[in-house]
């Protein structure tokens, strides 16, 4: 950050929203929701959610890594991430396969961005977790097992 920006954000602190952003101190950053996906977001079944992300037909990777509990505790809480080692990695989508609504989420990774997500998922109950990747034009998959104590969607 420009040090002299940072002395102006610093002065302006007390400031009101909008007179930084009047000031051009503060921009709004600009986020975009694909409604390409829709569907696939909306999806009610595996196939449906697959097909929504054209996944279908994914090849099976040794490439992606799923790092999961075996055993999840609490399906409210379950800790998840996804690294892909396969080469112009431009997506990541997680799906679990017995959620109400399997998919989870989608990434996309500008290019020369490593390709390794981590966040925190709710499990309704025992299921495949599915992560899918689109690299160089492909579509690759790779699952895991995690079993769930406690039911976390809904509960």
């Amino acid at each position: 950050m420009n040090p002299l920006r940072r002395t102006l954000l610093r002065a302006a602190a007390g400031a009101p929203l909008a007179t930084l952003l009047a000031a051009g101190l503060l921009r709004p950053g600009r986020v975009v929701a694909s409604p390409r996906n829709d569907a696939a977001f909306k999806a009610n079944t595996l196939h449906e959610a697959l097909r929504g992300i054209e996944a279908e037909h994914a090849s099976p990777s040794a490439e992606i890594q799923i790092k999961a509990p075996e055993i999840a505790e609490n399906g409210a809480v379950v800790s998840v991430e996804v690294v892909s080692n396969i080469p112009a990695t431009r997506r990541i989508a997680l799906v679990v396969d017995k959620n109400p609504l399997p998919m989870i989420f989608q990434f996309d990774f500008a290019q020369g961005v490593k390709p390794q997500l981590a966040t925190r998922i709710k499990m309704a109950e025992s299921s495949m977790v599915r992560a899918v990747v689109e690299a160089g034009g492909k579509t690759y998959t790779a699952m895991r097992e995690v079993k769930v104590t406690l039911g976390g969607c809904g509960s």
